[in-house]
């Protein structure tokens, strides 16, 4: 952020524009190419429903990247994200009032449940048994958090608590739930874009994952494993964006010298490569032999596990 924030503020606006056109364009709401731009950066007057919808997500989106340690995740939240993302509609920030399926319709006017969805009636307990079951397992750490991320978007999906809107409202919580486990690539990179890149593997995880939901039978690692490729791909691309970028002259052995001054002991040169990402044992260990010629430091011991401290 020091080194190239005009880099990153083009991503931090990329980013914004794919995932407002992607999240909608997945669930069949487009604009015009000519417009998205505007639509998303500026003020226009909106000339059309789908207009309106993608101005929503955006302005979910930026709720979300300002302040994502002031929403938790709860009722409150997701019914805010919703009313958002739809905008002006009768049954927006609202749980679904009638039941509804997951149907699949086919080019020939056929069509299929692909996924019997919660009841009406049953899902703002549902949604509460989610919300209680992630905070649970972020407090008593049952299994890794990206893990249960991924598993609470899953249970968000089944039990489909919104009349129209859910794939929507799941991703802005998974990017929300990614911020407030540290992981902010979706900031920079577009999480939806790369969903919408590989939306059929998306579709094809959700439905092995959700035969048998129910009954609590069900498999989630197809849909899990997905969410996780879609992280891993994102933190990839974001590297190789990023990546080549050169550290000011000096900025290294700054780096390490500060690290050297926080210890207020003896160090290893493992505990200062630990406190210098993306530093190399090689530059530490020139950094260290030139502190000890100039009588700044001195080394006790020999090899690898050798212990420093320093003098005075």
């Amino acid at each position: 952020m020091r080194q190239a924030p005009q880099r990153l503020k083009v991503l931090r606006e990329h980013a914004l524009i794919e995932s407002a056109v992607s999240s909608n364009r997945i669930e069949g709401v487009t604009v015009e190419p000519a417009r998205v731009r505007e639509l998303i950066l500026g003020r226009p007057l909106l000339r059309d429903r789908d207009e309106e919808e993608v101005r929503g997500y955006r302005d979910a989106l930026t709720l979300i990247h300002e302040n994502p340690a002031g929403l938790s995740v709860s009722d409150a939240t997701i019914q805010k994200l919703h009313t958002l993302a739809r905008g002006e509609i009768w049954d927006a920030g609202k749980y679904k009032v009638k039941d509804g399926d997951i149907i699949e319709r086919y080019p020939d006017g056929s069509e299929r449940v692909r996924f019997r969805t919660v009841s009406a009636a049953e899902t703002p307990a549902r949604v509460a048994e989610m919300v209680a079951d992630w905070q649970r397992c972020l407090e008593e750490r049952w299994i890794h958090p990206l893990i249960a991320l991924a598993a609470c978007n899953l249970d968000f999906l089944c039990i489909h608590p919104i009349r129209d809107g859910n794939g929507r409202v799941s991703r802005l919580l998974l990017l929300l739930q990614c911020y407030h486990l540290g992981y902010e690539v979706g900031r920079y990179i577009s999480l939806e874009r790369l969903i919408e890149q590989n939306k059929a593997r998306y579709y094809e995880t959700l439905e092995q994952s959700s035969q048998g939901w129910h009954e609590s039978k069900h498999d989630p690692w197809p849909y899990i494993n997905y969410v996780l490729f879609i992280l891993k791909i994102a933190y990839r691309e974001f590297a190789e964006r990023v990546g080549d970028l050169k550290a000011p002259r000096g900025a290294k052995t700054g780096q390490i010298m500060a690290a050297i001054g926080r210890f207020a002991g003896q160090f290893t040169v493992s505990q200062v490569e630990l406190a210098c990402p993306g530093v190399s044992r090689d530059m530490i260990r020139r950094v260290l032999r030139a502190q000890q010629a100039a009588g700044v430091i001195e080394c006790q011991g020999r090899g690898p596990a050798a212990r420093w401290r320093k003098k005075g």
